[in-house]
């Protein structure tokens, strides 16, 4: 009861990250098209006053874009935010959040100076207090509704451009289920006619950068309603994995013992709904999702389509992923062929890039092998595999900015699908994000994997105690070798001086005291070194 008292002060004291702003879901905001709340720190608009930022109109791309989205003007989410705002916070230095309330990614403290760096670890490395502490933080998500931001349940014309808002409120893990599905979900074109061919996070360049801001955002969330400041998401990395293993009861769930599709009563997600699966039914209503509860998580693993997903991805499907030196390539889609991108989110073949779309792999495939819930794209945030899983594939595409270091240009500027470019604001966060700002190095954004982090450079004394600890080993040795020498030298000494003195010698009194000059150029020495 206490952490949950907790996490209500801590949502109420701190802003968050996610879709629309509770404070600018209303007419008043949506008539003008203005989300610019006041910071409470001074409470002027994006603490303007403080010199943390200021409402500003929003710049959008006017790159091409590619040619897989055929209309303009009917789908909300085209030039994002536009059709709900034109007028948002523009934050300055470090300052983030949709009232520039908040810290960017990597930088925390009071004016957001102080730079840190957390570290994501291997969920089977954590301890087991650990692992029930990130059980137990993703249940409070699930149960405790977002004091920040509410989810559409309708489209800008329903909402009768404005003037009848339709929102409602929703529980912190269910905002991110929901803003997974917003992304992905068709065009509704009136009628029954729906557009498929569109997706804002998946199937284009934006696929990693979208899942990196999403995941950053998320583990914030985590932070901010357990007062936990140093929670990061663990990840699952299932290369060469022989089956699910964090399918059963001390991690994500088992199989339920009658019904294989759903999960133990033993686990406490058996109980969770989930929200905003049945697409083909919002398709024919031409609604959104509500959130409302649509049953428990389906899952099983493994008994999935054996020729679209014969198994778990490899090691060696990973690595030749790596190797692959094009971020993106021809159409920028799921035809794209010796596309690292498209590779590693599972539409090209994980062994010779060439793309394939009958066939599963990498990212793909894991969804495919869960065989429930995860499988279909608009709904698969809500089986919370999907963060250790998407953890995992993030740390991936961190592996390949480090070994191949792509200068920004590398990401497509123009010509992707709608929503992709490099700087079309990702749909529907706001505050706004670009696709082209989280293409960069992990630490950077502040955080580092556990597997990926580079040992701490050596010091002198760390040079040298391999050898001390062997000169102490062999000291006794040394000191018995020397004495013997002495004894030696002495015996053989005394011996050298008595052969010459029976011998007579050359008198020491004829002897040169120095080498002449001539003989001296004469004489050659040898080295040890």
């Amino acid at each position: 009861m206490l952490l949950f008292a907790l996490a209500f002060l801590l949502v109420i004291l701190q802003p968050s990250t996610g879709q629309f702003p509770r404070v600018c879901a209303n007419v008043q905001s949506l008539l003008s098209k203005e989300c610019c709340p006041p910071w409470d720190g001074d409470g002027s608009p994006c603490g303007e006053l403080s010199s943390r930022g200021s409402c500003q109109n929003i710049l959008l791309s006017q790159a091409p874009l590619g040619p897989q989205f055929p209309f303009s003007g009917v789908d909300d989410r085209e030039d994002w935010p536009s059709v709900f705002y034109n007028r948002t916070c523009r934050c300055e230095g470090n300052f983030m959040g949709f009232s520039c309330g908040e810290c960017k990614f990597g930088f925390s403290g009071l004016n957001c100076t102080e730079r840190q760096v957390k570290t994501r670890r291997n969920i089977f490395q954590l301890t087991a207090s650990e692992k029930n502490k990130f059980l137990a933080y993703l249940n409070l998500a699930k149960n405790i509704p977002s004091q920040d931001y509410v989810i559409a349940t309708g489209t800008y014309a329903q909402m009768n451009n404005g003037s009848n808002p339709m929102f409602r409120d929703i529980s912190v893990y269910d905002l991110f289920v929901w803003m997974h599905y917003y992304a992905s979900r068709d065009t509704l074109l009136g009628g029954s006619n729906v557009w498929r061919d569109i997706d804002f996070a998946h199937e284009a360049p934006g696929f990693l950068p979208w899942h990196r801001v999403f995941l950053l955002m998320w583990e914030r969330q985590i932070q901010r309603i357990t007062g936990d400041e140093n929670f990061t998401i663990p990840y699952w990395d299932w290369r060469d994995a022989e089956d699910c293993e964090v399918c059963n009861d001390e991690y994500m769930g088992g199989r339920h013992p009658t019904d294989p599709n759903l999960l133990s009563l033993a686990s406490i997600f058996s109980s969770w709904q989930v929200i905003c699966t049945q697409s083909e039914e919002y398709n024919s209503q031409q609604a959104l999702c509500n959130a409302t509860g649509e049953g428990p998580i389906r899952r099983n693993p493994g008994n999935n389509d054996k020729s679209r997903t014969p198994r778990l991805p490899s090691s060696a499907e990973v690595e030749f992923c790596l190797s692959l030196t094009q971020y993106e390539s021809g159409p920028m889609d799921k035809m794209a062929n010796y596309s690292f991108r498209n590779t590693l989110e599972g539409f090209a073949d994980p062994q010779t890039a060439i793309s394939n779309p009958a066939q599963s792999g990498l990212h793909n495939a894991l969804h495919i092998y869960m065989n429930g819930s995860m499988s279909q794209v608009q709904g698969s945030a809500n089986d919370p595999i999907f963060v250790l899983h998407h953890a995992f594939v993030d740390s991936i595409f961190e592996r390949w900015l480090r070994r191949h270091r792509p200068m920004l240009e590398v990401y497509p500027a123009a010509n992707a699908p709608i929503g992709h470019n490099r700087e079309n604001y990702m749909v529907p966060f706001i505050p706004l994000y670009r696709n082209g700002e989280f293409f960069k190095p992990s630490r950077e954004l502040g955080y580092d994997y556990e597997y990926l982090q580079e040992p701490a450079p050596q010091t002198f004394q760390d040079f040298l105690t391999p050898y001390l600890q062997q000169a102490r080993e062999i000291w006794p040795w040394l000191v018995g070798a020397a004495v013997l020498g002495g004894i030696a030298t002495a015996v053989l000494t005394g011996l050298t001086r008595a052969c010459r003195k029976k011998k007579g010698g050359t008198s020491s009194e004829i002897q040169p005291l120095l080498i002449e000059s001539e003989d001296y150029n004469n004489i050659s020495y040898q080295s040890n070194f």
